[in-house]
Parts: C-alpha cells; sequence; structure tokens
C-alpha cells in the first residue's frame, strides 16, 4: 500500500479529451502524491499535488531537470485538419509519442500508457491507423517493465473544437453497439471517463509485459472501478 501511496505520474496530452478526465482522477484519488502535466499552454486547474510543465516536443530531449515519474500517461494526439497537413499530424502522433517515451524511460520511468486506436496498425492501409500502430511499434521496443496500449474506437465526452463527423458517427455507434457483440464489441462508443477508469486501474495493477485493452476490457475495468465506490 505504500509503494502505491508514493506513486507519480507525468500525463501528457492532458488538456484533451480523455487526459483532462485522468488528470482529475489522479488529483483527486489516494494513490499519487504527485502528477506532473505536460502542457502546451496552462491548464485551468489547481492541486496540491499538480505541477504544470510547459513543454516543447520538439526539444523535449533538451528539457532541463526531466521529471522522474513511474507512470507515464501518454494521450497525445491531433487531427488531420487541426496540424495542417499528414506530416504534421504524424510529427505529433509519432513523433511526439516517440519522443516522450524514449526520454521518459531514460529518466527512470518504468511503465507508459499510452492512448491508441483501435484498429491500430503500422501496415493499415489507413493513415490514422498507421501512424497510430508507428507509435505503438515504437513504445513496445522501449525497456519499459510495463507498456499498456488502450485502444478506444468512437470517444464519447464533450471536446473543447468539434470534429467534422464525429458526432454523426458516435450516434450511429451508439444505435449499432447493441448489435456490436463478438469481435465487433470492440467498435462500440467507450466515454473517455472510462477510458480514463481503465488507465488508472491498469497503472496501480502495473501488469509487467506488454498489454493491449480494447473497449471490451477498457468497459469492464470501469465498471469495476465504479462497482468498488
Amino acid at each position: 500500500m505504500m509503494r502505491q501511496l508514493m506513486r507519480s505520474a507525468i500525463v501528457a496530452g492532458a488538456s484533451g479529451l480523455v487526459g483532462e478526465r485522468l488528470l482529475r482522477r489522479l488529483l483527486a484519488g489516494g494513490s499519487y502524491d504527485r502528477v506532473i502535466a505536460f502542457v502546451r499552454g496552462p491548464v485551468n486547474l489547481t492541486h496540491k499535488k499538480l505541477e504544470q510543465r510547459t513543454v516543447d516536443y520538439e526539444r523535449m530531449g533538451r528539457m532541463s531537470a526531466f521529471p522522474r515519474a513511474e507512470d507515464v500517461f501518454c494521450c497525445l494526439g491531433t487531427t488531420i485538419r487541426k496540424a495542417g497537413s499528414p506530416e504534421a499530424f504524424h510529427a505529433v502522433d509519432v513523433g511526439y509519442v516517440s519522443r516522450l517515451a524514449e526520454v521518459s524511460v531514460r529518466a527512470g520511468s518504468t511503465q507508459f500508457l499510452l492512448v491508441s486506436a483501435v484498429g491500430a496498425s503500422a501496415q493499415s492501409g489507413n493513415f490514422y491507423l498507421r501512424c497510430k500502430g508507428e507509435a505503438e511499434d515504437m513504445v513496445r521496443t522501449l525497456p519499459y517493465k510495463g507498456v499498456q496500449i488502450f485502444r478506444p474506437s468512437f470517444l464519447i465526452g464533450h471536446r473543447r473544437e468539434k470534429r467534422a463527423g464525429e458526432a454523426v458517427g458516435i450516434a450511429l455507434a451508439r444505435v449499432l453497439s447493441v448489435a456490436m457483440i463478438g469481435p465487433a464489441a470492440r467498435y462500440r462508443p467507450i466515454r473517455a471517463d472510462d477510458v480514463a477508469k481503465a488507465m488508472v486501474a491498469v497503472a496501480l495493477e502495473s501488469p509487467p509485459g506488454i498489454h493491449v485493452y480494447e473497449t471490451p476490457a477498457m468497459q469492464a475495468l470501469a465498471d469495476d472501478d465504479a462497482a468498488s465506490i
């Protein structure tokens, strides 16, 4: 129990849909006494456990006094529309994720928890899924004690910026989710807060090796968390 009470965490992408909910959960819970949010601009949140660090991911390797934390939660991600080009998208979803993982493990972090996407594969014909797969593959090569990969499909939750077509996709997925059984269950929509719950539960369990969690597993972890309250 003492080990859990003295845990520390880095959260990258703390202002995003999953990252913001994850950050609040880590701060509200009793298992972490230090939570470092890597941000591009200040997050409108204060807490005695919270440290905000403004990060330039392009120069992360030269960041002075890189903080050591047992657990690194990576919720980084963008869209091609927001990034401006496929190349810029790749720089964030692959380049930034890879750089964070490399620098963190050198600093002594032991567990990396990555938000990816269902269907991620470096061999995918879909550019988005190919980038997610490339990021996963890179993280898998690093000497972490544990690598936990979370692959949600449609994420449900309020975003600061609207994504074209996403609301329609979520609505359709909700209607069809009843029929999504067996292998298709991985495509069910899931609440961003449930992904955050699952990430915290897995982080505290700290299973060694490389593990992948898709929607059914994440939902079960989130439901177990809710039942234990």
